[in-house]
């Protein structure tokens, strides 16, 4: 259509405020009919609620006539995202938005990359590189969307209202900040989990954890200081190397790529910082199973163990931690039934997680139904049991699929297709959204993308599907990969090429570990 024909917009533009001048706030839809019908409709009379009649000259008695049987659309559904993790910043990207008015509520205003979260903590990338900021993805979708950088601290099902407290601390107990209260339609809780300490004592006072970016400044700290304690002449041989001994606890994949990371730190940079201590440092990994890598094939479990054990990293396995002091932990190993106290100067927790306080506060709303204390009960279509539109996912859930970021990120997909085909269908105000979800849709069905770790050394593992069966690899090629794959996943061009250039620069000038 050209713009300056007759039909075109500048004309149409014209006409509108034509219209607009002459019937003042009708909508020009309304205006151009009445204006127009009399040209092409022969002229008709219409029966009013009093018995009077009207011909069709009069505007207002034919618009109000005809409009009367049409049904007035009704308001846009609020639906609350809780969380900006892998499963919620999902459901914000490919949620049709003009359909739902969106709120998300984090006290975390950024995305966080976990797979590369390991390689910050010895510089290896920067922390801020793998940071997306949720104002920047919420930009590109609608500027409609609101956050509010708060902690979801309890809710009323019976009211949909949320309780909101900001300006504290994620799981804080200690402190108060303002409380403010909001409505909801629809509930997705995608709040992640939190560290597992299982009860261990010491653990939550002394050791490091791996789980958020806060973490990730504590373990560089512990580490240059325990470095720089160690290089003083005056102190004894016996200090010296427990201050240079680096304990792993949990042989997942966080915990083998930390000490996979680490040992690169040692290889590469520290061994030309501080030669002299670079050969005294030890990494000793514990876990409690029979082996690391538990998800993994048993070809790539052993590739991993065999890489370690050439590498100098300690394995102990079959082993569990009773406690931890301040300078010893004390293990215990499952097969000979002995129990040693280990002196080190970084322990950094890597062995499990749990749910966030807000779960367990939704738990204790319907007791009888919530039984597990790992996290929300969820069915196959992701609905809260025991709740009427509250839907979860990711680590804070209890569910058949392991709490990993790819599940959290499909079961994402699933959940933001499943609520554009609730709008599209038109049906919300018949029945609630959870039961309108399960009629129309499929069940959640996780499926594997694969499954992909560095352990170091420039070598990475993986193991990926291929039709029915699944193709196990490692080494140097798989390192690349691996590095391919995590600038694929990231969120963002921006993120991609920070990532980039902090190897490049890794690469041609090394590390850094400094710290405030």
């Amino acid at each position: 259509m050209l713009p300056f024909s007759k039909s075109g917009p500048i004309a149409q533009r014209g006409l509108r405020t034509a219209i607009r001048a002459s019937i003042g706030s009708r909508s020009v839809h309304v205006a151009k009919r009445v204006c127009l019908a009399p040209l092409f409709v022969r002229h008709r009379t219409y029966a009013t609620s009093t018995a009077t009649t009207a011909t069709s000259t009069d505007p207002i008695v034919l618009t109000e006539s005809r409009k009367a049987t049409h049904k007035v659309p009704s308001a846009k559904k609020k639906l609350v995202l809780l969380g900006t993790g892998w499963g919620s910043t999902t459901i914000l990207k490919t949620l049709d938005t003009n359909s739902y008015n969106v709120v998300v509520v984090s006290p975390r205003n950024y995305f966080l990359f976990t797979p590369l979260l390991p390689s910050c903590t010895v510089g290896t990338t920067e922390s801020r590189s793998i940071m997306e900021p949720i104002r920047h993805i919420i930009g590109r979708r609608s500027k409609d969307i609101r956050f509010y950088e708060a902690e979801c601290a309890d809710i009323d099902m019976s009211k949909k209202e949320l309780v909101l407290e900001q300006g504290v601390e994620v799981d804080s107990a200690s402190s108060q900040g303002t409380r403010t209260r909001i409505n909801y339609d629809y509930l997705v809780v995608g709040i992640g989990g939190t560290y597992n300490t299982f009860g261990t004592p010491g653990v939550e006072k002394y050791a490091c954890f791996l789980k958020e970016m806060g973490d990730v400044s504590k373990i560089r700290r512990r580490l240059k200081d325990a470095i720089e304690k160690a290089s003083f002449a005056n102190i004894s041989e016996a200090e010296r190397d427990r201050l240079l001994h680096m304990v792993v606890v949990g042989g997942g994949p966080t915990g083998v790529e930390f000490a996979g990371e680490l040992h690169d730190l040692i290889a590469e940079d520290l061994s030309r910082w501080v030669p002299e201590l670079a050969s005294k440092i030890r990494i000793t990994l514990v876990e409690s199973l029979p082996n690391v890598l538990p998800s993994f094939d048993k070809k790539l479990v052993y590739y991993t163990q065999r890489m370690f054990k050439k590498t100098g990293i300690n394995l102990l396995t079959n082993t569990t931690v009773r406690k931890v002091g301040e300078k010893t932990l004390t293990v215990h190993n499952s097969v000979s039934g002995s129990e040693t106290e280990i002196p080190y100067g970084t322990i950094v927790w890597a062995a499990g997680i749990r749910a966030r306080q807000f779960a367990h506060t939704l738990r204790a709303k319907v007791p009888d139904v919530q039984t597990s204390g790992r996290g929300l009960i969820i069915d196959d279509y992701l609905r809260v049991q025991g709740t009427e539109d509250i839907w979860a996912l990711g680590d804070c859930t209890v569910s058949k699929n392991a709490p990993l970021a790819q599940v959290a990120s499909q079961q994402g997909k699933w959940l933001s297709k499943a609520f554009n085909s609730m709008a599209k269908d038109g049906e919300k105000e018949a029945v609630d959204g959870s039961s309108l979800i399960a009629t129309k849709t499929k069940p959640f069905v996780y499926s594997s993308n694969g499954s992909l770790a560095y352990i170091g050394g420039e070598k990475a593992i993986a193991e990926l599907p291929f039709f029915n069966k699944s193709i196990v690899v490692g080494g140097p090629f798989t390192s690349v990969f691996w590095k391919a794959y995590c600038l694929w996943e990231l969120s963002s061009v921006r993120s991609s090429l920070s990532v980039a250039t902090d190897w490049a620069k890794r690469a041609m000038f090394g590390r850094t570990i400094s710290v405030d």
